[in-house]
């Protein structure tokens, strides 16, 4: 007789092959989820629901720990305060994106002005919530976060350089240039770029900014966008001739060298 073990939950169904029954599984693989927020209620709160409903979990008190906790296990996920003791979620967020550029990170906080939230996307975020926050809305986000990464991991691979005009993006190192001078954006300013780039002289409404470079979860109503536009433009226009980045009032930005 043969055993086997998996470390995976696994669904049986019996179905028939030439008339005779035959037992088929599909394995699903846990997802692992890395908690780090210091008040014990809110962490326990998180720990029980999240694994009710499916994922497993590992819970850090400080930024310290939490850190510790990333570098030595692995993690499909991680939710992270940004208030807390040893090191701000900030600083934590800016050092697993140096360990791991593409795992999900997803702020959870009661810091909810603006500039928090931009703060919190420079550090290299993938989505932000507000304390109190209603736990059917966490478990969506987490799922949309999940489905990205999954999509993003079976895609074809990009290409090394995405070059328009004078503007050159090495994704492999991150690096974006401009007439040679190297210019240093923030996580979230590089992937508006990189996703305006390969969509070059075409408008690009906000709506699909918001869908395609961030998720579709915060107030869309806010100025965000915006923000980073201006932001690129400086880093991007401000010290050339040739302007790249343009506004299309009432419909959304286009990145051309040809004025509007």
């Amino acid at each position: 007789m043969l055993h086997f073990f998996f470390s995976t939950p696994l669904e049986f169904s019996l179905i028939k092959y030439k008339n005779r029954p035959c037992l088929t599984y599909s394995i699903y693989y846990y997802v692992h989820i890395l908690i780090i927020e210091d008040d014990k209620r809110v962490a326990d709160l998180l720990k029980t629901g999240l694994e009710e409903n499916g994922y497993h979990t590992m819970v850090a008190y400080d930024g310290a720990m939490g850190l510790r906790l990333f570098q030595s296990h692995s993690f499909q996920l991680v939710i992270s305060d940004i208030i807390l003791p040893k090191m701000d979620g900030f600083e934590l967020c800016k050092e697993i994106r140096k360990a791991n550029p593409h795992i999900p990170v997803l702020m959870l906080t009661a810091l909810g002005s603006t500039d928090d939230k931009l703060d919190g996307f420079d550090a290299g975020a993938d989505d932000y919530m507000v304390k109190p926050f209603d736990f059917r809305e966490l478990n969506a986000r987490i799922k949309v976060l999940l489905k990205r990464k999954a999509e993003a991991t079976v895609s074809v691979v990009a290409p090394e350089k995405l070059t328009y005009k004078d503007l050159q993006i090495d994704t492999n190192r991150r690096e974006v240039m401009r007439q040679g001078n190297l210019i240093r954006l923030s996580p979230k300013e590089y992937n508006l770029l990189t996703y305006m780039v390969q969509n070059a002289e075409r408008v690009i409404s906000r709506i699909e900014i918001a869908e395609k470079v961030w998720n579709t979860h915060f107030d869309t109503g806010t100025n965000f966008i915006d923000v980073y536009i201006n932001y690129l433009r400086k880093k991007i226009d401000k010290d050339f001739e040739t302007k790249l980045i343009h506004t299309k009032p009432g419909i959304g930005f286009i990145l051309t060298d040809e004025k509007p």
